[in-house]
């Protein structure tokens, strides 16, 4: 059985060669294939990447490709590589899979007594967890007690410079102050230094450099709640304008006095828009962008808002999730003995966090002493062509019920500003008329239709 932690399962067939292939490309003479021909030799090809690298040309390295598989790692690291937005991701599901026996990650004590508190407690809580799924609470609901060192294991894939973002972050930025992440880093490089050598020249002293840590002291009240599910924070202004004025520049290269003319009339704007939103390539709906605070997002579903590539999104840090304030499924409060269960998990952990502070331990240490209930803020930027795929996934029926929440109060709000393009955005059945889910639909498509088209 393999070790707990990162192992590199695959990459680029042709390896560096690729990477060194492309620093040639640009003032060399011959073919592509010739040139990767003569690009065989890995001691040359680690110099000149090397070379090409340090004078900032590092999109050479984007061409050699890694897969990652992540064996039993707590999900503190999930969470902290899936902001990485250029790599891709396939997890475990938390809504599916029985995470009874998952087992979890024990951090470094200063002493035994401390550890056997620390242990005991998530005993217990992986206890109360078993009695919410053998009480017929959906696993969707149990996982919210689920501590937030659970083990998670999953799978990524990303070229050679993302994967120098992630060890500079691991090593040197605000990963590093989690021990497991520094750790993790360290064997990470390990391995990608013998396979791509060239790709790790002068590595250590450049990622000196890196710092993506701004720490700067605010007075505010941090445990303050927010009461509104989204908040929008800004918008394009003459957003569905906007959208015209691109795709008619894009499609016929009008003149602006033409453009102007013909986007003062309400029906051109609505038979553009149409358009658009059933095309393949929609690509004038990215002239609109919203900025949007999502309130009391709960740590497990922080994972259905970051899957989305294609946003800005900004998360605090785990370390400010409100231990004290947390989801309450339908289905727990429900039942109150499981109601019962259910909130002392919460105050369970919430006494550990008390104890081991007062021990001594800093906040990253205890970054594992939160449930996955527990709730924090946070903010992202999206244009209009990414919440055409958020909504159409997110508003959907099949979706977790909390972001699905979360997705139809924000295209509520967001028809009563755009009222014109956002009628037309809903879940797969609406904007297409038939659902993709196959036996897991809901068979209520015609009822979801008339919702949306209210």
């Amino acid at each position: 059985m393999a070790e707990n932690g990162i192992h590199i399962i695959g990459v680029t067939n042709c390896t560096q060669d690729v990477c060194a292939a492309s620093g040639r490309i640009s003032t060399q003479n011959g073919t592509a294939l010739e040139i990767f021909e003569r690009s065989h030799d890995e001691e040359k090809n680690s110099s000149l990447i090397g070379k090409v690298t340090r004078s900032g040309h590092t999109s050479t390295i984007e061409h050699i490709f890694f897969n990652l598989a992540f064996e039993n790692v707590s999900v503190v690291v999930e969470q902290f590589m899936i902001e990485f937005r250029l790599a891709s991701f396939t997890v475990k599901s938390r809504r599916y899979v029985d995470f009874s026996d998952c087992g979890y990650y024990v951090p470094e004590f200063m002493n035994d007594s401390d550890k056997l508190l620390y242990t005991e407690t998530m005993e217990h809580l992986f206890n109360s967890y078993v009695k919410l799924t053998e009480s017929g609470i959906p696993k969707e609901d149990a996982r919210f007690v689920l501590p937030y060192c659970f083990y998670s294991n999953f799978y990524c894939s990303l070229n050679g410079r993302e994967l120098i973002n992630v060890l500079n972050a691991m090593l040197y930025g605000r990963g590093s102050r989690i021990k497991e992440i520094y750790d993790l880093g360290l064997s990470l490089l390990s391995q990608a230094r013998e396979t791509a050598p060239g790709l790790f020249v002068d590595f250590e002293l450049k990622a000196k450099k890196y710092n993506d840590v701004t720490d700067i002291d605010f007075e505010g009240k941090e445990d303050s709640i927010p009461e509104d599910l989204c908040e929008i924070l800004s918008y394009t202004s003459d957003g569905d304008k906007n959208i015209c004025r691109a795709h008619l520049i894009e499609k016929y290269n009008f003149s602006p006095d033409e453009i102007e003319t013909i986007v003062s009339r309400e029906e051109n704007i609505n038979k553009i828009l149409t358009s658009l939103i059933k095309s393949s390539r929609p690509r004038a709906l990215e002239s609109l962008c919203v900025t949007v605070r999502f309130n009391r997002v709960s740590l497990a579903c922080l994972t259905h808002f970051a899957r989305h590539r294609i946003q800005s999104i900004c998360i605090p840090d785990l370390i400010k999730a409100r231990r004290n304030d947390y989801v309450l499924p339908e289905t727990v409060k429900a039942d109150a003995e499981i109601e019962k269960i259910y909130k002392e998990s919460f105050d369970r952990m919430s006494a550990l966090y008390t104890e081991l502070r007062n021990n001594g331990y800093t906040e990253n240490e205890l970054i594992y002493c939160v449930l996955s209930g527990s709730t924090l803020d946070i903010v992202t930027t999206m244009n209009a062509r990414e919440m055409l795929l958020f909504f159409r996934l997110r508003s959907c029926t099949r979706a977790q019920w909390e972001i699905q929440e979360f997705a139809n109060d924000f295209l509520f709000k967001l028809r009563k500003i755009y009222p014109a393009l956002f009628k037309l955005y809903g879940p797969s059945c609406f904007l297409n008329g038939v659902c993709p889910e196959g036996r897991l639909s809901c068979g209520r498509s015609n009822e979801i239709k008339e919702k949306f088209a209210e």
